[in-house]
């Protein structure tokens, strides 16, 4: 499947605010958002009047950068949520954080979200005891993730142990920091999502 191979710190320029794509380096002044707080190219610090399709756009594209999906993949979610019953901006987000990559990141066994997919894709997690390497598979209330033996014992993991140890875990999840394993309760509530976002713009702009 195509993915993005640029620049990450480019996508967080364009949208005008960190969407935590590098992991730790985002709370440091090396922050491309720090050094360079306007959007990339050539007339990047230029300040441009938006038509409301624009800020619809942005809206989505902020979206979609911060999970990390394309947008044959968004749209589709857009579909799932508007089929549902309830908010359909609400139930997009919750899709979105029920990725297996996201709740592995907030877990804080990965220091961002590619990595979290990276660690997925290379077979490192279990959902109910089998192996799942597919980043966007959708986790549901009562699933159990939890981290290979063979993999526990790996660097790599004994340094994101120490990571999750820290880590505030939204009330949506249930995180045992001994075991390293975790647990789905339900589906997010809107204050768990951790990015500022006007959800309702991108059911607007899908809706014309």
């Amino acid at each position: 499947m195509a993915r993005y191979t640029g620049a990450v710190c480019r996508q967080c320029r364009r949208e005008g605010e960190k969407l935590f794509l590098k992991g730790d380096r985002c709370y440091t002044d090396k922050c491309a958002m720090v050094r360079r707080p306007y959007a990339p190219g050539q007339h990047g610090q230029r300040r441009k009047k938006m038509s409301e399709y624009g800020i619809q756009l942005r809206e989505k594209q902020k979206a979609r950068r911060y999970y990390g999906v394309l947008e044959s993949q968004f749209r589709k979610y857009f579909k799932m949520a508007n089929r549902k019953k309830g908010v359909t901006g609400e139930n997009l987000l919750q899709v979105l954080e029920s990725r297996l990559d996201n709740v592995v990141c907030r877990f804080g066994l990965a220091n961002s979200r590619p990595e979290a997919r990276q660690l997925v894709k290379h077979g490192h997690f279990l959902v109910n005891g089998k192996k799942v390497d597919i980043p966007s598979y959708l986790v549901k209330a009562n699933d159990v993730i939890s981290i290979k033996e063979k993999s526990k014992n790996s660097a790599k993991f004994k340094e994101l142990a120490e990571l999750a140890a820290s880590k505030n875990i939204p009330g949506f999840l249930e995180f045992d920091k001994t075991s390293l394993e975790g647990k789905v309760l339900g589906v997010c509530d809107r204050e768990d999502v951790g990015l500022e976002l006007e959800e309702h713009l991108i059911v607007e702009l899908y809706s014309k």
